[in-house]
């Protein structure tokens, strides 16, 4: 009887303990949040290089309409910084490079060749972007200030430093957090320097208008 007694009395306990715990509520099954990557912004300062080459026609009118075809490269630094407001992105920009664009012509006004030359070009821009996240094609615009050298062979020529205009036009992506590359076309009008008669051979304005294509590698505080 006492086998009985305790078998039965263990036998309730395990159904009454079984029974409770059919009744508790489940654990909670947790699950990792899927991972989002951060938005990319472009708000802040920047400074870096860029490199590239130009190509234009620089017109002389005092010798028979000359027409020198310049070229050559450029180096330089860039300095800016950008506002994003939603996906517009605002910025202001200024570089500083040195080039070696040069051309010349011969003709019956100046047989021994006249050449134009340009040695520095600087620009300040403002730039509007619109960002797909880590991409921002942009238009830009603003301030050229270069050098414009006459040097008809036989004579002392002129050197003028001129403020023009510049438009244009880029793409630039962000590599990481804080590196971007970008590629940009830019149009670039210095107008025209004065040479004088003593100076050129003969009295003549001289233009310079080039177009630049050319490649940036920025550093995003």
């Amino acid at each position: 009887m006492r086998r009985v007694f305790f078998s039965t009395i263990g036998l309730l306990a395990f159904t009454a303990t079984a029974a409770l715990a059919a009744d508790l509520p489940r654990a909670p099954v947790y699950k990792e949040a899927a991972y989002v990557a951060p938005v990319f912004s472009w708000t802040g300062p920047y400074v870096g290089i860029n490199g590239g080459y130009s190509w234009g026609r620089s017109n002389w009118d005092g010798f028979a309409s000359g027409t020198a075809n310049t070229n050559g490269g450029l180096v330089g630094l860039t300095l800016g910084y950008n506002w994003q407001t939603g996906r517009a992105v605002f910025g202001l920009e200024g570089d500083i490079d040195w080039t070696n664009i040069r051309g010349s012509f011969t003709n019956a006004a100046c047989p021994l060749g006249c050449e134009t030359r340009n040695s520095w070009l600087g620009t300040v821009r403002g730039r509007l972007g619109y960002s797909f996240d880590r991409v921002l094609p942009y238009v830009t615009g603003g301030l050229a200030v270069g050098d414009i050298r006459a040097n008809p062979a036989g004579f002392a020529g002129v050197t003028d430093t001129k403020a023009g205009w510049t438009v244009g036009g880029g793409i630039e992506a962000a590599l990481t957090n804080n590196w971007t590359a970008k590629a940009e076309y830019l149009y670039v009008d210095l107008g025209t320097i004065g040479c004088s008669a003593a100076a050129c051979g003969a009295t003549t304005n001289v233009a310079f208008r080039t177009h630049l294509l050319r490649a940036g590698l920025n550093y995003k505080f």
